[in-house]
């Protein structure tokens, strides 16, 4: 499975930001999910943050999962700016998805969160999920450089909170 050249992996994290800037205007937390076709141009789906328990990648993901088949999702990749929680990657798991991209750490959005209410983020990377299942998801990131713009709009929305 060939891998998303570096101006690709670009255009769909700031997309991905520009899809969290939407879920802002909609009222909910600044993560997008975008979902990339295996010829790594046609955009399949994208998805707003909506709730602490409907993540923009885990309801994209079990979108995914119930509109195209598992074979062809193990050829997408799913890009979101900041790193899947542990909840998100176990529903991408699940759901088939064999690639992941993401611009910045979680660790990095705690920096911006820090204990507020609304996001308890839990200290368990992506890769620590994947790397306890039986199927080798590839995970590329974080990419140093989206990470300003990510980290801008994470900080923008968490301190006027």
């Amino acid at each position: 499975m060939c891998r998303p050249n570096q101006e690709q992996i670009l255009k769909f994290l700031k997309l991905s930001n520009d899809v969290g800037r939407r879920a802002t205007e909609l009222g909910h937390h600044p993560f997008g999910a975008v979902l990339v076709a295996p010829d790594h141009e046609t955009v399949l789906l994208t998805q707003c943050n909506i709730d602490t328990v409907n993540h923009a990648e885990s309801t994209l993901a079990r979108v995914a999962a119930t509109n195209y088949p598992a074979e062809y999702l193990w050829q997408c990749t799913l890009y979101t700016a900041v790193e899947p929680c542990c909840m998100c990657s176990g529903t991408i798991y699940w759901a088939n998805i064999g690639r992941v991209v993401y611009g910045m750490t979680e660790e990095r959005l705690l920096e911006c969160t820090g204990n507020h209410q609304e996001n308890p983020t839990m200290s368990v990377s992506a890769a620590y999920v994947f790397s306890h299942g039986q199927k080798d998801i590839d995970l590329i990131g974080p990419i140093p450089e989206i990470e300003a713009e990510t980290l801008k709009l994470q900080q923008h929305f968490w301190q006027n909170r």
